[in-house]
Protein backbone atom coordinates (compact mmCIF):
# COMPACT_ATOMS: atom_id res chain seq x y z
CA UNK A 1 0.00 0.00 0.00
CA UNK A 2 1.33 3.41 -0.99
CA UNK A 3 0.19 6.71 0.49
CA UNK A 4 0.69 9.76 -1.71
CA UNK A 5 2.31 12.71 0.11
CA UNK A 6 -1.06 14.54 0.07
CA UNK A 7 -2.74 11.52 1.69
CA UNK A 8 -0.08 11.43 4.43
CA UNK A 9 -0.74 15.11 5.16
CA UNK A 10 -4.50 14.52 5.09
CA UNK A 11 -4.18 11.64 7.56
CA UNK A 12 -1.98 13.66 9.92
CA UNK A 13 -4.48 16.52 9.92
CA UNK A 14 -7.31 14.33 11.25
CA UNK A 15 -8.20 14.14 14.94
CA UNK A 16 -6.57 11.14 16.62
CA UNK A 17 -9.82 9.18 17.01
CA UNK A 18 -10.82 9.76 13.37
CA UNK A 19 -7.29 8.97 12.18
CA UNK A 20 -7.45 5.67 14.07
CA UNK A 21 -10.78 4.72 12.44
CA UNK A 22 -9.52 5.62 8.98
CA UNK A 23 -6.28 3.68 9.47
CA UNK A 24 -8.22 0.63 10.68
CA UNK A 25 -10.58 0.81 7.70
CA UNK A 26 -7.69 1.15 5.25
CA UNK A 27 -6.00 -1.90 6.75
CA UNK A 28 -9.23 -3.93 6.88
CA UNK A 29 -10.80 -3.11 3.56
CA UNK A 30 -7.91 -2.21 1.29
CA UNK A 31 -5.39 -4.87 2.22
CA UNK A 32 -7.14 -7.86 0.62
CA UNK A 33 -10.40 -6.80 -1.06
CA UNK A 34 -9.67 -3.31 -2.34
CA UNK A 35 -11.89 -3.71 -5.42
CA UNK A 36 -14.86 -5.41 -3.72
CA UNK A 37 -17.58 -2.81 -4.23
CA UNK A 38 -20.34 -2.51 -1.61
CA UNK A 39 -23.36 -0.26 -1.15
CA UNK A 40 -21.99 1.59 1.85
CA UNK A 41 -18.21 1.16 2.02
CA UNK A 42 -16.35 0.91 -1.31
CA UNK A 43 -17.53 2.56 -4.51
CA UNK A 44 -16.14 2.29 -8.03
CA UNK A 45 -16.11 5.84 -9.37
CA UNK A 46 -17.75 5.77 -12.79
CA UNK A 47 -16.56 8.18 -15.47
CA UNK A 48 -13.29 8.76 -13.64
CA UNK A 49 -9.98 7.16 -14.54
CA UNK A 50 -8.18 8.49 -11.45
CA UNK A 51 -9.03 7.91 -8.66
CA UNK A 52 -10.73 4.61 -9.42
CA UNK A 53 -12.31 3.97 -6.02
CA UNK A 54 -13.64 5.65 -2.89
CA UNK A 55 -13.68 4.12 0.60
CA UNK A 56 -16.21 5.62 3.01
CA UNK A 57 -15.26 5.80 6.68
CA UNK A 58 -18.02 7.68 8.53
CA UNK A 59 -17.71 11.29 7.30
CA UNK A 60 -14.31 10.72 5.65
CA UNK A 61 -13.67 9.68 2.05
CA UNK A 62 -10.49 7.85 1.02
CA UNK A 63 -9.77 8.07 -2.72
CA UNK A 64 -7.48 5.42 -4.17
CA UNK A 65 -6.29 3.55 -7.25
CA UNK A 66 -5.50 -0.15 -7.63
CA UNK A 67 -2.80 -1.62 -9.87
CA UNK A 68 -1.38 -5.12 -10.13
CA UNK A 69 1.43 -4.06 -7.80
CA UNK A 70 -0.20 -1.86 -5.17
CA UNK A 71 -3.03 0.19 -3.76
CA UNK A 72 -2.21 3.90 -4.02
CA UNK A 73 -4.11 6.13 -1.61
CA UNK A 74 -4.37 9.55 -3.23
CA UNK A 75 -6.32 11.59 -0.68
CA UNK A 76 -8.24 11.39 2.58
CA UNK A 77 -10.86 14.13 2.75
CA UNK A 78 -14.02 14.99 4.69
CA UNK A 79 -17.27 14.17 2.90
CA UNK A 80 -18.01 17.90 2.63
CA UNK A 81 -14.83 18.41 0.55
CA UNK A 82 -15.01 15.23 -1.56
CA UNK A 83 -16.76 16.69 -4.61
CA UNK A 84 -14.45 19.72 -4.65
CA UNK A 85 -11.39 17.48 -4.38
CA UNK A 86 -12.61 15.29 -7.25
CA UNK A 87 -13.33 18.34 -9.43
CA UNK A 88 -9.77 19.63 -8.90
CA UNK A 89 -7.76 16.41 -8.73
CA UNK A 90 -9.83 13.78 -10.52
CA UNK A 91 -9.03 12.67 -14.05
CA UNK A 92 -12.35 12.31 -15.83
CA UNK A 93 -13.11 10.10 -18.79
CA UNK A 94 -14.01 11.97 -21.96
CA UNK A 95 -17.57 13.30 -21.74
CA UNK A 96 -17.80 12.90 -17.94
CA UNK A 97 -18.11 15.67 -15.39
CA UNK A 98 -17.28 15.87 -11.69
CA UNK A 99 -20.85 16.38 -10.49
CA UNK A 100 -22.49 13.41 -8.85
CA UNK A 101 -19.43 11.15 -8.80
CA UNK A 102 -18.30 11.57 -5.18
CA UNK A 103 -21.30 9.94 -3.52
Amino acid sequence: MILAPEAVEDLRSLRADVRSKVTEAIESFLKYEQTKVSKSRIKLLLGISRPQYRLQVDEIRVFYDVTDEAVEILAIVPKSEAETWLAKQGEFDEGSSPSGNSE
